[in-house]
């Protein structure tokens, strides 16, 4: 949200006094993609391995919504899963256990970078391009990229499921 806002205001960003430089946003992104592509790549996995496919209660669209909600799920630091979902097998235990690594770990190691990338750089004063963090606009601006983001990311494969299954309820065909 500070690299944005900056480009907004046309100016480098700075958070706390720093400049927010490449090596930042760059770590950032590395901190966001192994949680994204963790859940989707072994929610594709899943849906197309027939061993895995044994441990969803409904075949077709319900069945990629259940396993994409187990992994999201586990991945966030829940683990929670649909009722018909079986995830008590060892492909799936190991492979929540690889989501669960990656959601708790793979983001917090780039993160810890960042950090103390910014402990080692110089404070300097506020200037006329520098955008507050304290104010209710930075606020909304920060919740409306991470709503982008989570959209952008998640949204096609979580709305696929759904809006499959409608479909397919509507035209009267069964999986």
């Amino acid at each position: 949200t500070v690299f944005i806002a900056g480009l907004m205001v046309g100016r480098t960003p700075e958070y706390l006094g720093k400049k927010i430089e490449a090596k930042e946003i760059k770590l950032s992104m590395v901190a966001l993609l192994p949680v994204s592509i963790g859940v989707l790549c072994v929610t594709a996995f899943v849906v197309v391995t027939p061993h895995a496919v044994g441990s969803v209660q409904d075949l077709g669209p319900h069945g990629l919504s259940e396993a994409l909600y187990a992994y999201s799920s586990a991945s966030g630091n829940n683990g929670s899963a649909f009722a018909g979902f079986n995830a008590n097998t060892p492909l799936h235990n190991t492979l929540l256990g690889l989501c669960m690594l990656l959601g708790r770990f793979g983001f917090m190691i780039p993160l810890l970078a960042i950090a103390g990338s910014l402990a080692s750089k110089k404070t300097s004063p506020p200037s006329l391009g520098t955008f507050p963090t304290h104010t209710p606009l930075f606020a909304m601006l920060l919740v409306f990229v991470i709503f982008l983001l989570d959209v952008l990311t998640y949204l096609p494969a979580m709305a696929l499921g759904p809006i499959a299954e409608h479909f397919a309820l509507y035209s009267g065909k069964t999986f």
